[in-house]
């Protein structure tokens, strides 16, 4: 790994971990929709790079990572690891942001969800992660006076696989997904903003990233099940304002997807900026060895100072 040329940069990100309060609470305390009961485990292992790879969620949950109570912002970002809806890249696109963005003031959650394809999921599978998708935001905006979040500043963050299902929630989260638990599932789903990081968008075919596609919907789904959650069709006046981040390079996730969705966001006025880079892959995260990427975050933040 290089060395950073800006030791202030490393010195924040090394600091981060001793500055941010953390917990850990279960996304249903009573009933899990749509999951049978199996001997099915949840297993947490290491890729060959280090990555905590997480398969089989069971028990879906938030990690929350708050600022000091004096730095904080009010500001929210709810994120979503990717994984093709197989795994969840878990630090890497998800405790790692989440601490990073507690440097700037913001809260960062992790939502550790469900995976389609486990053998738990009793029906709905692809519903099942909008299903956490929806209970994760309205717990954020239930707990936002505790948490110092204000709660018209709650937004989300996917990366990859994790960017479709922010992109699902941005545009379905009326849709009415699971039976009501609490008092927080009276809260509006909608997103104040949105990130997507080399996100999966559409299910179609030839852009889709068919891992993604097969885990949702199978190997020979409906046209209307492939429609549904292809995010670009869902687009109105309402989807929250939006930041979109791909490499032209991606041989994993086409940039179309990013383009299919800037260009729905366009159609229908929804304020949104697209940082597409020439080179950087699929999977940097926060791209801190790379010389042309590693600003991205710094982007986000400038972008979200402006946001209405």
């Amino acid at each position: 790994m290089k060395l950073l040329k800006k030791p202030t940069l490393l010195i924040a990100l090394i600091s981060i971990g001793m500055s941010a309060q953390q917990t850990t609470m279960p996304l249903w305390p009573n009933t899990i929709p749509n999951q049978k009961e199996t001997n099915e485990q949840e297993v947490v292992e290491h890729t060959e790079d280090g990555i905590i790879w997480i398969t089989n969620v069971q028990k879906p949950t938030l990690e929350v990572y708050l600022p000091a109570k004096k730095n904080a912002t009010g500001q929210a970002v709810v994120i979503f690891p990717g994984g093709g809806y197989h795994g969840l890249a878990y630090d890497w696109e998800g405790t790692d942001i989440a601490k990073t963005l507690t440097v700037k003031g913001i809260a960062g959650i992790v939502v550790k969800y469900r995976l389609p394809w486990s053998k738990s999921i009793a029906k709905g599978k692809n519903v099942v992660p909008l299903q956490d998708a929806q209970r994760a935001i309205r717990i954020v905006k239930s707990n936002a006076e505790e948490w110092n979040i204000s709660e018209d500043k709650v937004g989300i963050m996917g990366f990859s696989a994790g960017g479709h299902l922010a992109s699902s929630l941005g545009t379905h989260y009326d849709d009415k997904v699971y039976e009501r638990q609490d008092d927080a599932d009276d809260i509006s789903a909608r997103p104040n903003f949105m990130a997507l990081i080399y996100p999966v968008i559409t299910l179609g075919v030839p852009s889709t990233h068919t891992g993604s596609r097969v885990s949702l919907v199978g190997e020979n789904p409906t046209d209307d099940a492939v429609d549904y959650l292809s995010n670009e069709k869902h687009v109105d006046a309402e989807t929250p304002p939006t930041f979109l981040l791909h490499a032209m390079d991606d041989d994993v996730v086409p940039v179309a997807n990013t383009i299919l969705f800037f260009d729905a966001l366009k159609a229908h006025n929804v304020p949104a900026t697209m940082h597409v880079y020439p080179t950087g892959g699929h999977g940097f995260s926060l791209a801190l060895t790379d010389e042309k990427l590693k600003n991205w975050m710094n982007l986000f933040f400038d972008w979200m100072v402006h946001l209405d």
